[in-house]
């Protein structure tokens, strides 16, 4: 019995051998295609690794990364720790980050302080400007204008240990107080009045001080301020920072620079921050060297894990 199922019939090999050259033809010109997309995308992905490279370099200069920013007005005066807050001061704004610069608050209440000192006493931290001394106890939460024999004009610099606190002013020279800052005495009238940003208190000595001199360069004093030997660094210094762990490891920046030193000053040798620094602060436990640029009115803090050798944006 013959199956209803037709057979189809197979073609001739001739016929087999022409349909599949167009099939040979077409494999032929992708292989054409990929191999000329391949001669294009070479130079495309070295050229995308070589940027990469770039990019990395840039960042550990801190040159390349996007930093977060703070708005701080037209000119940086200052970086601080404080607990566990980092501080940018402007002339027109101060911000504050508790994540170490990754985002960044206003601070409301010192809104057009112009802060260019800091210091944290046993119970306060104070920031001083053009328009005095203000006071925060809250933690750096909020800051109020000090009154009374608290208040200090013109406040440059700052510094302190405990309650023993140091100010600099270019009116007054420089100031000491044993309570605070409640109070002051004149220490040095001639002394204080070229100092610029934080002054280095030594915890186990408070008569121990660093200060940067934007006239002598960074300086020193071994009796409370009384009197002063120059220690070398970057000429025209606007800020200087001590490892809390090992005082003896400073870094100082000016306006001809960076430099470092790891013998208290004795010797210096350059540091290669981010471009433009002008502030510079350890973190409380000396793990990180943090660094401030302006970019137009707004502040970019930049964070070192090695003593200043490389950098990253935080």
């Amino acid at each position: 019995m013959r199956s209803s199922v037709t057979r189809a019939r197979r073609p001739p090999a001739a016929s087999m051998r022409q349909s599949r050259l167009p099939l040979r033809s077409i494999t032929g010109a992708g292989r054409s295609r990929a191999v000329s997309r391949r001669r294009w995308l070479l130079p495309l992905a070295l050229a995308a690794a070589a940027l990469a490279v770039v990019v990395v370099v840039l960042a550990n200069q801190g040159g390349g990364a996007a930093a977060s920013g703070a708005y701080v007005g037209g000119d940086l005066h200052t970086l601080t720790v404080a607990g566990d807050r980092l501080y940018v001061g402007g002339h027109d704004g101060v911000a504050a980050s508790t994540d170490g610069g990754r985002q960044w608050r206003p601070v409301s209440s010192l809104r057009g302080a112009d802060a260019m000192g800091w210091a944290q006493t046993t119970e306060a931290l104070l920031v001083g400007g053009h328009q005095g001394l203000y006071r925060s106890g809250d933690t750096g939460v909020s800051f109020a204008l000090e009154s009374g024999s608290g208040q200090v004009a013109d406040v440059h610099a700052l510094g302190a240990a405990g309650d023993t606190v140091y100010l600099a002013s270019p009116r007054a020279g420089l100031l000491a107080s044993s309570d605070g800052g409640r109070s002051w005495q004149a220490r040095n009238a001639d002394a204080g009045r070229g100092f610029m940003g934080t002054i280095l208190v030594d915890p186990a000595d408070p008569s121990h001080l660093i200060a940067p001199d934007m006239q002598a360069g960074l300086v020193a004093s071994a009796d409370g301020g009384r009197s002063w030997t120059q220690l070398g660094g970057p000429g025209g210094t606007m800020a200087a920072a001590w490892d809390p762990t090992d005082n003896r490891r400073i870094v100082a920046v000016g306006m001809a620079g960076a430099s470092s030193s790891s013998d208290g000053g004795q010797t210096w040798t350059s540091l290669s921050a981010p471009r433009g620094t002008s502030a510079i602060a350890y973190s409380a436990d000396g793990r990180t060297l943090y660094a401030a640029t302006l970019d137009g009115e707004t502040a970019r803090v930049y964070a070192s894990p090695d003593h200043g050798r490389s950098w990253v944006a935080p």
